[in-house]
């Protein structure tokens, strides 16, 4: 393959050089900030062989090219533009630019919380093995593996502790993250969210039955009682506190000579945080919080298959716009309260999208003959059905545009018959086939049954759309 002709055809597509403002690659695209992305010549790119597919996003025109090649086409860009190699963070930063506020702030939820899913995953995928263990009825009438095998507790109870670990100590992962993002020092992030999940403070999750009882612990301090209640699990108040961090440590350090650096600015921003965390930030937020949880609840138990249907419909939109990013802070929060959540309703219905996205794009193939488009429908829908849907959306759906319809179709009916049996995850996951294990285990059948629901559905509108297509095209 040509790579330095290939890099050349890209580079006149998208403006040349006056219109590139930023560049870097990932794993499998090429990802840009450009000045004017009206000035890109998007036949020109749909009709190259190597271009898998295009889409524009979070202030960034990506192009996918695949593994192995990205990497080859970028060092030839490289030279035509004579732009120094970017990390993708830089490039994202100069995407942010281009945002509007809502936008900035999605990405930002996104910046801080896409690092600490793996860890998340880890321990949701743990619970969701636990649950397999423990869960009566589900492989043997009226018992559970570990009843009917005795041998299998201690495995389960050990599962059960390396499972609660990220979520006991959330605040510790996301003070980390969070301040990082915010421009503090990340270490000190972590202290704090250490300091909120000290084992000296009653536990956050036994804070409504202690203050039903009058049992609340206080310290007492030159007459200000202050709650020592631990934030276990929560979300909303160690964001607030670690951006409060970031801007007291930088303050903090432009007025302390730097000889006194290392000592005072760790000092004062650690003990002026956390006592503003105990005292204000820390009940306010979790209040917030709380409210948050309880109306998200309250709006999937009141609008029932109907608002999971509508959600399910809108969820492929909202992917388009990125702010499907935020939906992480919220899925962690309900993750980490499931006593009183039950689980996380947005990651059944994510999983009806992406394998309707990818049942669509697999439609696609009967229809079309472009061997190139075939090609690329073939290897995106499986993609999709495994819960990434990026080529599969941008590359095959959204520019044929009857498989997109066909595909958000199949999401709001299976959506819809989710709700109607309470299908929530217990675990976030790839949100499609290996889904399954993150369900809850007395819904996993209809978990089953909803995703065959979202892939026929999505299969037979799209042929029935393409054929009616391609009838008023001649």
């Amino acid at each position: 393959m040509d790579y330095s002709q290939a890099a050349k055809q890209i580079f006149d597509a998208i403006g040349g050089k006056e219109n590139l403002s930023a560049a870097a690659h990932c794993a499998t695209r090429l990802r840009l900030v450009l000045h004017d992305e009206g000035k890109i010549d998007q036949a020109k790119l749909d009709g190259m062989d190597i271009v898998k597919g295009t889409f524009s996003t979070g202030g960034q025109y990506q192009i996918i090219l695949g593994a192995g090649i990205v990497n080859e086409v970028y060092t030839e860009l490289s030279k035509l533009t004579g732009i120094e190699e970017m990390s993708t963070k830089d490039v994202s930063n100069a995407g942010s630019k281009k945002l509007n506020p809502l936008q900035r702030f999605v990405k930002m939820l996104s910046d801080i919380f896409v690092p600490i899913i793996p860890a998340i995953v880890a321990g949701g995928l743990l619970m969701g093995i636990n649950n397999l263990l423990t869960a009566q009825d589900l492989f043997i009438e009226g018992k559970s593996l570990v009843d009917a095998n005795p041998n299998l507790a201690d495995l389960a109870a050990m599962i059960n502790t390396f499972a609660n670990a990220a979520f006991v100590f959330l605040p510790i992962l996301i003070g980390f993250s969070a301040t990082k993002r915010f421009g503090g020092n990340p270490f000190l992030g972590a202290t704090l969210g250490m300091l909120m999940v000290h084992p000296d403070l009653l536990n956050g999750n036994s804070y409504g039955e202690a203050l039903a009882n009058g049992d609340i612990p206080y310290w007492n301090i030159l007459g200000l009682e202050i709650a020592k209640i631990g934030y276990q699990g929560t979300v909303l108040p160690v964001l607030v506190s670690s951006f409060l961090l970031a801007k007291i440590e930088v303050t903090i350090r432009k007025i302390t000579p730097s000889s006194l650096d290392n000592l005072l600015t760790p000092l004062f921003s650690i003990f002026i945080t956390g006592l503003l965390t105990f005292t204000i930030v820390g009940p306010i937020t979790r209040t917030a919080g709380n409210l948050l949880s309880d109306g998200l609840i309250w709006l999937y138990d009141t609008t029932g298959f109907i608002g999971s249907a509508i959600f399910g419909l809108a969820y492929a939109p909202i992917v388009i716009t990125g702010m499907h990013h935020s939906f992480i802070a919220v899925e962690t929060q309900l993750l980490a309260d499931l006593a009183k959540s039950g689980g996380s309703f947005i990651f059944p219905v994510a999983a009806m999208s992406n394998v309707a996205q990818g049942a669509a794009t697999l439609a696609v193939l009967l229809l079309v003959r472009d061997a190139k488009l075939k090609g690329i429908a073939s290897a995106a829908g499986l993609s999709a059905l495994l819960g990434i849907t990026e080529p599969a959306l941008f590359g095959v759906n959204l520019k044929l545009r009857y498989p997109f319809i066909g595909a958000i179709i199949g999401s709001a009916i299976a959506s819809g018959f989710l709700a109607i049996f309470h299908v929530k995850a217990v675990a976030l996951g790839a949100a499609g086939l290996p889904g399954i294990i993150s369900i809850k285990p007395g819904s996993i059948i209809y978990y089953i049954i909803g995703m065959v629901i979202s892939c026929a559905v999505a299969f037979i509108v799209t042929i029935i759309l393409g054929k009616r297509a391609m009838k008023k095209q001649g």
